[in-house]
């Protein structure tokens, strides 16, 4: 053991590696895989989110109601009629290259989810985020009379209105994708925004808020002291909005409409999704807002037949952590001395959501750690092999498939014989990407090891 740390909630480190030996692994920065064996079936565990299919549906009629709105917005939403979306598409290539840097066979269809590409802000964030911000605009909107639920959501967008908007605020903390979200929509509604950083954010992440005419606020701490920081500041003002990316249920059913979504995509691509036929959705993993709602919305969807795993830099297993020893946000991975600094800085957190986690522990089957050198390398490899970029966490999900064939003890538990495996269908869940800059994406590339470009 390399590192050493204090009795961690009145128990020493020996103690805990006595009855949770994987922390061990997290500590010493190890790559791993536990998969969940507390998982339920999706008819039990989807209880425990205390959200139904209704609330999703309706999370998404709202978000057609503001469709006008995004249109007069981001003219380039015209062509999907203001739907804010991502493309689902195969990626053999890479698949192949991923089979031969982990020595598997088979093991079943390879797509990519490109939330990386989505409109507005790149990221998945864009989901949750600015969701979020369109509810709060209309909550504000329909209390003041300013508009009515069958209107035209595009007058939302008249200078009036916008300085109606101006007199309430939005404050968020954030790592840089739910920021940009956050902010580049609440900017252009009229809301006198803030987001407050962490030291890790991307600097381009800052630039391009500040460039929208949001507040930035640096902090030196990480994500956990930016988002204290933030809901400080809403607490002292009435008319401030903390988008609260820990606890709110907004965010995640903004994120759960992607299951909805999902299935439509699937079925015009030819992939079939049961008891024979698995999907298995790999999603890069920070607090657990963003993978915690579309998760719970493909369960609601495809119920047992689709399997997810969440994936987190060795540096930053707060889920893996929390849901693991059962604490869930009462534990963080600097309590154990693990640093929480990673090149993936959309998922440099420390302290998982305690609301996702005990929504989702009985529905996501495993959880996975990535070095940050692997991320690195498994863009370069994505860069050479199918001509995209991403940024690291968007690939954090990469080495899933592996994972899952590697594991003959879940195999054995979920009946994934050789039939069922190469039956099955995988989705990389890329978070982010399309907007780093140039100069921004050749520092990763010079990061990635040799092996990643054969």
């Amino acid at each position: 053991m390399t590192r050493q740390a204090p009795a961690i909630q009145g128990r020493p480190l020996d103690a805990w590696l006595a009855t949770h030996p994987l922390i061990g692994d997290l500590i010493a920065g190890r790559e791993t895989a536990w998969f969940n064996p507390g998982i339920a079936p999706a008819a039990t565990g989807l209880a425990d989110a205390r959200l139904t299919m209704s609330d999703v549906e309706d999370a998404s009629a709202r978000l057609a109601r503001f469709a006008p709105l995004l249109v007069r917005f981001f003219p380039d939403l015209a062509a999907t009629a203001g739907i804010i979306e991502s493309d689902l598409v195969e990626v053999p290539a890479f698949a192949e290259a991923l089979r031969r840097r982990y020595g598997y066979a088979g093991g079943g269809r390879l797509l990519l989810k490109k939330d990386s590409h989505l409109p507005v802000s790149g990221s998945i964030k864009a989901r949750g985020g600015i969701y979020e911000v369109l509810k709060r605009a209309e909550t504000l909107a329909l209390g003041a009379g300013l508009i009515a639920v069958g209107d035209d959501y595009a007058a939302l967008g008249e200078d009036s209105v916008r300085a109606f908007f101006g007199d309430y605020s939005v404050a968020v903390g954030s790592t840089g994708n739910l920021g940009l979200s956050i902010g580049i929509m609440s900017a252009k509604i009229g809301f006198r925004t803030t987001v407050h950083m962490s030291a890790d954010a991307r600097h381009w992440k800052k630039d391009r808020l500040r460039a929208s005419g949001v507040t930035v606020v640096e902090h030196i701490g990480d994500y956990g002291a930016a988002v204290a920081q933030g809901r400080a500041e809403a607490e002292a003002d009435p008319n401030c909005h903390f988008v609260d990316d820990e606890h709110s249920k907004d965010l995640f059913l903004g994120y759960a409409v992607a299951g909805l979504r999902l299935k439509p995509q699937l079925a015009a691509l030819g992939v079939p999704v049961d008891a024979q036929h698995p999907l298995f959705v790999h999603l890069p993993c920070g607090v657990g807002g963003g993978p915690g709602g579309v998760a719970f919305g493909l369960k609601l969807v495809f119920g047992d037949a689709v399997r997810c795993l969440f994936a987190e830099p060795t540096p930053s297993p707060c889920m893996l952590l929390g849901v693991y020893t059962g604490l869930h946000d009462e534990i963080s991975v600097q309590d154990f001395g693990i640093s929480n600094a990673t090149v993936a800085d959309g998922l440099a957190v420390g302290r998982p959501s305690g609301f996702v986690g005990r929504a989702m522990q009985r529905l996501v089957d495993g959880y996975l750690t990535v070095t940050d050198q692997e991320l690195l390398d498994l863009l370069a490899l994505l860069k050479a092999s199918e001509d995209l970029m991403l940024e690291p966490s968007a690939v954090a999900g990469a080495p899933g498939p592996s994972r899952i064939v590697a594991d003959a003890a879940y195999r054995a538990r979920m009946n994934l014989d050789r039939d069922r495996l190469d039956a099955a269908t995988h989705i990389i869940w890329a978070t982010g990407g399309s907007m780093v800059p140039p100069e921004e994406a050749r520092k990763y590339l010079r990061g990635a090891g040799e092996a990643a470009a054969r």
